[in-house]
């Protein structure tokens, strides 16, 4: 272990850790609770947990932090070991705080016996309205100097369902004056009917979270517990509850920043809403950040991993720029998506001089010829974008005018000679000729064009389900609001062009460079069809 070197400070402490001979082996684990979907901030503490093990020979449980029964399910825990298996993540074990229940019960018990935990017929209301405030110390509650024996008769009958939920709660007896709000006699046990997604209904009392974290990592042997900088001020209650129930080695807790991007939900709860109120069509919407929506849209696992490596693991909160974590996206399709050709909004373009057909060929990827080829049907008709058309350029326009000349993509240069109209004024067709001795490769034809354009073969072109998509958020100037406010309303749109025949026979899932429309996965309708799925575009906004 003595050549590894620290690429974090969570890393160098580990080391120190190692060479004071405090740990001999690293345990961490990844702890999500199953009350949702995991997002890409998820990532990051993945990357930092799993990470962490692989990096020191270490292990990395899975462990569900399942203490909530009221928003839990099983569904959640089913998806979120799907996801980790997507990134290529593997734990060591699959571990529950259910599965410890038992014995933190019996920890209460010894709480209790200890002189260090009391049962409080306080309301939450009332404990939160005797919590006293940052500059001010609480009020002890009136319960707080019951005896031994009281308290382990009232606990022993919460947990026999003899009182109603909320009517009594177990309270560790710290310091009501302490400046850390979260050490004034917190509650470690509170009533709770609620059937369980494992235990059922045999328990009606479950621990708080801040209680049980500590049992739950001692009782893996974990040796550094890796949380989210939210938790740096629950770590005096960490230790007290290792200290108190004599953890030998006692689990050290650090903290790290969490991610935070801009136009983006980073709370379970509010994608919880977000799917709830049909803002989007469910968990695995592609707009959404959560891991599945990522695969789902397409991104391929490594570039998130190559995104949160790269902005690092760091103390202080900080957001960062959702076009940085496009750049990744866009760098890793880059190096490894096939290209292709479709059409977004398809203009006819009839070849007056053109007759029969032929197959033309191009790489399938330009900078790994080993891909080999595919063949492009041409014929006299072929759809180009709307876009790549102006009846009234601006200056230096590169692409089709009346008159005007462009390159057809791996083909032939033509010439737009008449503009065809709708009795709306409407472009519906542009006659055009080519230029026979410019084909692609072999141009002899002496002719030089600026612009190059995408385009499909009308006769055995593929139709095509277009989506394309935009923030899901209105950008970082809109921050301080909720995010019903903040909501694009139009953030999907919905096109239907025409793609060439290899993007329907290529396998589903399958990504793509679309040439001059950006990043697409292909997938298909539930009637066979064609869609195309934008992933990412091909601009890159991100200022290296």
């Amino acid at each position: 272990m003595e050549n590894i070197e620290a690429s974090n400070f969570i890393e160098q402490i580990v080391i120190d850790d190692l060479a004071a001979g405090k740990v001999t082996e690293i345990q961490t684990r990844f702890p999500p609770e199953p009350n949702g979907y995991l997002h890409i901030g998820h990532v990051k503490s993945m990357l930092v947990n799993f990470g962490t093990a692989k990096k020191f020979d270490g292990k990395c449980n899975l462990f569900f932090d399942d203490t909530n029964p009221s928003k839990e399910k099983t569904e959640f825990v089913d998806a979120i070991r799907k996801d980790i298996s997507w990134m290529g993540f593997e734990w060591a074990k699959e571990v529950y705080a259910s599965d410890f229940f038992p014995v933190i019960y019996e920890y209460a018990e010894k709480l209790i016996l200890d002189g260090k935990a009391f049962v409080c017929d306080l309301s939450p209301e009332e404990i939160s309205a005797t919590r006293g405030t940052l500059k001010e110390g609480g009020k002890e509650s009136p319960y707080r100097n019951r005896s031994v024996e009281e308290n382990l008769t009232l606990f022993r009958e919460m947990k026999a369902g003899k009182y109603p939920d909320g009517s009594k709660c177990l309270r560790a007896k710290i310091d009501m004056a302490s400046p850390n709000m979260n050490m004034r006699d917190p509650v470690i046990y509170r009533i709770l009917r609620s059937t369980h997604h494992r235990t059922g209904d045999t328990w009606c009392i479950y621990p708080m979270y801040d209680y049980a974290h500590p049992i739950c990592d001692y009782l893996q042997g974990v040796t550094h517990s890796l949380c989210t900088l939210e938790f740096e001020d629950h770590r005096p209650l960490y230790d007290w509850v290792g200290i108190n129930l004599g953890f030998a080695p006692k689990p050290r807790q650090i903290e790290f920043a969490r991610l935070a991007i801009t136009n983006t939900v980073m709370s379970k709860r509010y994608l919880k809403k977000l799917v709830e109120e049909n803002h989007v069509h469910g968990w695995d919407d592609p707009r959404m950040p959560t891991v599945t929506g990522l695969r789902n849209r397409g991104v391929p696992p490594q570039a998130l991993i190559d995104f949160c490596t790269k902005i690092g693991v760091v103390k202080a909160n900080s957001e960062c720029q959702l076009s940085y974590l496009e750049a990744c996206i866009r760098d890793d399709l880059n190096a490894n998506a096939e290209r292709a050709m479709a059409v977004v909004e398809p203009l006819k373009v009839t070849i007056t001089n053109y007759v029969g057909t032929e197959k033309l060929t191009t790489a399938l990827h330009p900078l790994k010829p080993e891909l080999g080829e595919r063949e492009l049907d041409f014929s006299g008709t072929v759809y180009i974008d709307k876009a790549d058309f102006s009846l009234d350029p601006p200056p230096k326009y590169q692409r089709l005018k009346l008159g005007g000349y462009v390159r057809l993509k791996n083909a032939y240069i033509i010439r737009c000679d008449e503009v065809v109209r709708d009795e709306k004024g409407e472009v519906t067709e542009l006659k055009c000729t080519y230029v026979p001795e410019s084909r692609s490769s072999a141009d002899t034809s002496g002719i030089k064009v600026k612009g190059t354009i995408q385009w499909v073969d009308a006769f055995t072109g593929v139709p095509a389900e277009i989506r394309k998509y935009a923030y899901l958020l209105k950008d970082a100037e809109y921050a301080g609001q909720d995010f019903g406010e903040r909501m694009n309303l139009d953030s999907e749109t919905i096109y239907h062009g025409y793609a060439e025949p290899y993007l329907a026979a290529s396998e589903d899932e399958s990504r793509f460079q679309l040439m001059r429309v950006g990043y697409y996965k292909k997938c298909v309708d539930e009637k066979g069809g064609l869609v195309l799925s934008e992933i990412v575009s091909l601009k890159d906004n991100f200022n290296k």
